[in-house]
């Protein structure tokens, strides 16, 4: 066992903490409802609530979404470091999992497909966590529009992926543990996108609920790579390296090897 397991549940942890801790930040400060809260009003006078309690009168701009939490000061700071490091983490995880499988002989293009989903769903979440939904809407919702797609794809390739390269009867669940999750995933995100365009208060608190949960139910996926990563080696990393370098050593015109780059496994290795 390698300490490479301390990272997807690191990933999982830290994000989910950190985005609650963001929640509590905005509903003490008053830039959000509480999430069990479902009353609503057209508008509000002056909230008589004092600081450090949830507000008593709530509007369409105060639903608990995940990017609304996240927008205004003390708590934006943090959701831009959540988003930052988190994504970090995310690449890494999935440069590890790339490579985890090349080295189990399944460098398909399955596999493939997964890393590039992976990082870029990590990109989202940089674009997510550093321009807020109030200051530069159209940036927040690509990156949103960028993030969750591939999030949800990159847990459906892991699926496949898991079926491919179950072994054992331990193995086989946690193909189905990542397949049940997966779908939990789906149904929130397509609820979730269904209730947002309307401009209903109860299907926009509906829509926050289902966007909490997709959030967290992918964290959670990405922390079940705990149970593989307890196997990840320095060879692990060369055989991701190796993958990645054979895949451009290939000349645009056919299968000679560049001269321009150095293709060896020695000199990989080295890295």
């Amino acid at each position: 066992m390698t300490a490479w397991i301390i990272l997807p549940i690191s990933l999982s942890a830290f994000s989910i903490t950190g985005i609650w801790i963001v929640y509590a930040m905005a509903v003490m400060n008053h830039h959000v409802c509480p999430v069990e809260n479902w009353f609503y009003n057209e508008s509000c006078s002056a909230d008589p609530a004092k600081h450090g309690y949830p507000k008593s009168c709530c509007t369409l701009e105060d639903v608990p979404l995940i990017s609304k939490c996240g927008t205004y000061p003390p708590e934006s700071c943090l959701f831009s470091l959540i988003g930052n490091v988190g994504a970090f983490m995310v690449v890494l995880v999935c440069f590890l999992r790339y490579g985890q499988l090349v080295e189990r002989s399944h460098g398909s293009w399955v596999n493939t497909m997964a890393l590039i989903t992976g990082c870029t769903n990590a990109a989202g979440l940089v674009v997510v966590g550093n321009f807020q939904v109030d200051y530069a809407k159209s940036l927040h919702y690509i990156g949103a529009g960028v993030a969750f797609p591939a999030g949800l794809l990159f847990v459906c390739l892991q699926c496949v992926l898991s079926y491919h390269v179950a072994i054992s009867a331990l193995d086989f669940w946690m193909a189905h543990l990542r397949v049940f999750l997966t779908t939990v995933a789906l149904i929130s995100l397509v609820l979730s996108g269904i209730f947002f365009i309307h401009e209903s208060f109860l299907l926009q608190h509906l829509a926050a609920i289902c966007e909490w949960a997709f959030v967290i139910d992918i964290l959670i996926f990405y922390g079940t790579f705990a149970y593989e990563f307890g196997a990840v080696s320095n060879e692990t990393l060369v055989a991701a390296l190796q993958q990645s370098s054979s895949r451009g050593c290939k000349s645009p015109g056919g299968s000679s090897t560049s001269t321009h780059l150095n293709c060896n496994p020695e000199s990989i290795a080295m890295i």
